[in-house]
């Protein structure tokens, strides 16, 4: 896929080059490079869209069919929100903005009660978006990388699905939050697979373990996520930077 965009820096029309299934790589005969994230063929990165879409007119059991067309239907869903959090990602909104309406999207699609987002400053892991929790508590949670499940999250740089998150040994309560009326919890990093910049967390108040195709659904986001924390660093870079030939 090519995608035609024009250097911020010079002008000059930009290369691209695909760095996987949902960003694109611009690059720039003078230097400067950006991401951006490839919207029009986001149906490539959910690997069950087609199969779900197939698979009810071989179905013979109801049931089953009811199910398998539920199924497609939020995975339906799902395409429409990487589309429109693609583009969240790729605007001028600031980060807080786009966390929090990703938050909201992501609680919607999962049907959860609670989503936060974490993302890393310095040595501890800071709440930065959440959808069912008081936005008094954004900034105020802080939570230690190796703390609890987030911070395990965060330390392993691996997710963890549990039905019953209270049953954990590594459970950390915050008596703010009231969170002993949440069961199933699923805590995913925001990772580019060397470092952590933050953790997603969704919840929910029934006992239920987060399905394969949901997994996947987080992981794509948590990507979307490290774009736009990417982007906007980059863009911040550039603008604190003098230009050439200017005053020191």
């Amino acid at each position: 896929m090519q995608i035609a965009a024009r250097c911020r820096k010079c002008g000059k029309v930009m290369s691209s080059q695909r760095i996987d299934n949902y960003r694109v790589k611009l690059t720039c005969s003078c230097g400067y490079s950006d991401y951006r994230t490839a919207t029009e063929r986001i149906k490539t990165v959910n690997p069950y869209y087609h199969r779900a879409n197939m698979t009810p007119f071989i179905e013979n059991d109801r049931g089953n069919m009811v199910l398998t067309m539920q199924r497609a239907d939020r995975e339906h869903l799902e395409i429409i929100s990487l589309e429109e959090i693609s583009m969240l990602v790729s605007s001028d909104f600031d980060l807080a903005e786009v966390l929090r309406s990703v938050a909201g999207k992501l609680a919607h699609q999962l049907k959860a009660s609670v989503c936060n987002i974490y993302l890393l400053e310095g040595d501890d892991l800071i709440l930065k978006a959440t959808y069912g929790f008081e936005k008094d508590h954004i900034n105020k949670i802080h939570i230690k990388i190796g703390e609890g499940i987030t911070g395990t999250v965060a330390k392993n740089l691996q997710p963890i699905n549990l039905s019953k998150a209270s049953a954990d040994p590594r459970y950390k309560v915050f008596p703010e939050l009231n969170e002993e009326k949440y069961n199933s919890m699923l805590s995913y990093p925001i990772t580019d697979k060397k470092d952590c910049y933050g953790v997603i967390n969704v919840q929910t108040t029934s006992m239920r373990t987060f399905p394969e195709d949901e997994l996947y659904f987080v992981s794509i986001i948590a990507n979307l996520i490290l774009t736009a924390i990417k982007i906007r660093r980059t863009t911040a870079s550039r603008l604190c930077r003098p230009e050439a030939g200017g005053e020191p």
